[in-house]
């Protein structure tokens, strides 16, 4: 049986296109794969935006990543990013699963995005992860940046615009994919 090529899907999208609840419904809906990640959130103060929560995939566990209250190094924007919660919440299922792919497994990342990319055992990580035969769906803005501008260009690369309109159907689209053995 010829071996397949692992899916490679990046889903871009402008901040509040529902990138983030794309990857939540599909996490919840792929019942037959081990899913491998982490997913991040906005902290909310009232209507303000204070911060991101960075949360695991596997053990759910939560941890703020990026604060105004933090001070930093590094800072993205008026948030200082704790690259402790990097290293100690995502790196360690995805530096194994980069090392040692399981069948079947699927890698989720939301996102590639500058407060993760600072963490710069991220970047290695996602390097090898794109090296690895394992499935991975990953979202990315859609502004332009150094890191995510050659993955976006690579050829075993499926880009996917995430919209208003279309975030509501993609997860299902998705998981019906993914679901294939």
């Amino acid at each position: 049986m010829p071996h397949r090529m692992p899916t490679r899907i990046l889903l871009e999208g402008r901040p509040g296109a529902g990138k983030t609840t794309v990857v939540r419904r599909l996490a919840a809906l792929l019942r037959a794969r081990g899913v491998v990640g982490f997913t991040t959130a906005e902290i909310r103060q009232g209507a303000a935006r204070v911060g991101f929560a960075l949360e695991s995939l596997e053990s759910g566990r939560r941890a703020v990543l990026a604060h105004v209250d933090f001070p930093g190094p590094p800072q993205v924007g008026r948030y200082g990013v704790d690259l402790g919660v990097m290293e100690r919440l995502a790196l360690p299922p995805l530096r194994s699963a980069a090392a040692r792919p399981v069948p079947g497994d699927l890698v989720l990342i939301d996102e590639l995005g500058r407060m993760e990319l600072a963490c710069t055992g991220f970047q290695d990580t996602v390097r090898r992860l794109f090296a690895a035969d394992i499935d991975i769906v990953a979202t990315v803005h859609a502004k332009n940046d150094p890191f995510t501008d050659p993955l976006k260009r690579r050829a075993d690369i499926e880009l996917l615009q995430v919209t208003r309109a279309n975030r509501d159907a993609l997860p299902e689209d998705l998981a019906a994919r993914l679901e294939r053995p």
